[in-house]
């Protein structure tokens, strides 16, 4: 078994991985050492260390899932779908697409994914709701849909239910009332995005007929080299990189020859919301492969980091990691917390996440008229922030306005409150716009990015300019006992999402699509992005 490894092709962080040596970083970090991070950040970091040693505290897990995935089995019941947001529904995404099984993530709000998530055979599905207190808004709407359609399916619906929450969190209870298939606890001193090897990554991969015995084992042949006070320690090395490249505050990531699928997406939002905040950290740029125009121009703030077979390719700069799958979740993780010493903050808050939410909260209760368009053209409404669209009048025009507002240092971040499959051909507009602007771009799937890089858009580096896209279903999902549906859900999230980044003087276009393949259609062709790219993005 290969463990991690980073090569890099200059010596600027040699300094700075001698200093995390001899202040024995890594060995603090495997002792659990809260005070790392400074004072402020104790209490929360005090309650947030035992993702270090979850290759070997999650073992007593495998025995239970395996009891429960071998009775699921011997029912027929081998559809699992997954309701989790953020780092409840990335690792097991990622784990079971590099195992080639079959999990069903639901991590948005989209009526139309909602409706489609629905439309499988219901006869074969268990559903695991993941959430450490129950109380996510996605989560809690995805846990009643199903139970509704499992109750009008004829179906008993605790039956079907597995529940992934912290001990002793109110949804730990309902699980109880509600007499829910199954409970795992999960180790409560341990942060969404750094919960890849607790329950909320192995119960759902597990039971989908991932091998998560293995992972922790690969965990734990890589765990001795993190942990070491070395030059050598991988950990180190990245940690280096990600954060202290002089004048370099962009990591774009990309997989190349590996046989782990999906992996940017994950580190996506761990680096995202481990380091945006204070306006500072690092912004990730997840892309596929690569053919991403990022990776093959000279842009001063930018690192790179490439997950390979091996770390033996030419085409990337800087950092190269490779290993197995336990291993490089243990890489990244610990590196990410190196990287959160190195910038001087505390890289296991989110202090930011919750602004979206509350705005969306307060959009839900009050339900106001959405605000008028600005103008339409084509299948595209257009709204923006104040402004940006003075003297414009067409979608071409809005884009121009918006651009114009980009720095030097800046960046472009794509929010698509879409449906990721019927809408997937969006993607292509990610490279596109980066070969227009020479900087990088962002794309992410709402309401799914708000867990990951919604965190940088609040409380990182102030230099992005935001284009959300939202379209009309032509159907909608009632939510049970609630007074909105899924469409009214989604659409509080987007301008919620949107009125935040105004508030923080953030230039945000919003285009809504009136009917969203024509919308798309017109996005594509407006932006140059006629082929489906092999990058995308998340």
């Amino acid at each position: 078994m290969t463990t991690p490894a980073v090569r890099t092709e200059n010596g600027d962080w040699a300094a700075t991985i001698d200093r995390l040596v001899s202040e024995k970083i890594a060995s603090r970090i495997a002792a659990k050492d809260a005070t790392i991070w400074g004072p402020e950040a104790e209490p929360e970091s005090s309650i947030r260390l035992n993702w270090v040693d979850l290759h070997e505290t999650s073992r007593p897990l495998l025995a239970e899932i395996e009891a429960l995935q071998a009775d699921l089995r011997s029912e027929g019941l081998d559809r699992i779908v997954l309701c989790g947001m953020g780092g409840s529904s990335l690792a097991p995404e990622v784990i079971t697409r590099t195992a080639g099984v079959d999990l069903v993530v639901l991590d948005s709000t989209n009526p139309s994914v909602i409706a489609r998530a629905l439309a499988g055979d219901l006869q074969r599905t268990v559903v695991v709701v993941s959430s450490k207190s129950g109380g996510t808004v996605e989560t809690d709407s995805q846990r009643r849909v199903f139970v509704k359609a499992f109750t009008d399916a004829g179906i008993d619906a605790s039956s079907r239910i597995v529940v992934v929450t912290d001990p002793g969190s109110p949804f730990q209870q309902l699980s109880e009332d509600e007499g829910y298939r199954k409970t795992f606890l999960a180790d409560p001193n341990v942060g969404g995005r750094y919960s890849a090897l607790t329950a909320f990554g192995l119960v759902p991969s597990a039971l989908a007929g991932a091998d998560v015995a293995e992972l922790l084992d690969q965990a734990a042949e890589a765990a001795p080299l993190l942990q070491a006070d070395s030059a050598d320690n991988p950990a180190l090395v990245l940690g280096a990189v990600l954060a202290a490249s002089e004048g370099r505050d962009k990591a774009i990531l990309a997989a190349h020859g590996s046989d782990i699928v999906g992996f940017p997406d994950w580190a996506e939002q761990l680096i995202a919301e481990s380091t945006g905040k204070n306006g500072t950290g690092v912004l990730p740029v997840a892309v596929k492969g690569l053919h991403a125009p990022e990776l093959h121009k000279s842009l001063p703030d930018i690192v790179h980091a490439l997950l390979a077979d091996k770390a033996t390719s030419n085409e990337v700069p800087t950092g190269l990691t490779s290993g197995s799958l336990g291993g490089q979740l243990l890489l990244w993780e610990t590196a990410t917390a190196v990287a959160g010493y190195l910038l001087g903050i505390n890289p296991f808050d989110q202090p930011d996440v919750e602004s979206a939410k509350k705005a969306a909260r307060g959009l839900l209760d009050a339900q106001p008229e959405p605000e008028p368009a600005a103008f339409t053209d084509g299948a595209i409404e257009v709204r923006a922030t104040e402004g940006l669209l003075d003297d414009v009048d067409t979608v071409q025009g809005a884009l121009d306005s918006l651009l114009s507002q980009l720095a030097d240092d800046g960046y472009v971040a794509v929010m698509a409150y879409l449906d990721s499959e019927r809408d997937e051909n969006l993607v292509a507009i990610r490279p596109a716009l980066a070969a227009r602007t020479d900087r990088p771009v962002t794309f992410g799937w709402g309401p799914r990015f708000l867990h990951s890089t919604g965190q940088y858009h609040k409380g990182g580096h102030p230099q992005g300019v935001f284009l959300q896209v939202t379209s009309a279903e032509t159907g909608d999902v009632e939510i049970p006992d609630r007074p909105f549906t899924f469409g009214t859900l989604i659409s509080a999230q987007a301008a919620g999402d949107a009125n935040v980044l105004a508030e923080r003087g953030r230039p945000v276009l919003r285009l809504h699509l009136t009917d969203a393949e024509a919308g798309v259609e017109q996005l594509i062709a407006l932006l140059g992005a006629h082929d489906k790219s092999e990058d995308g993005g998340t």
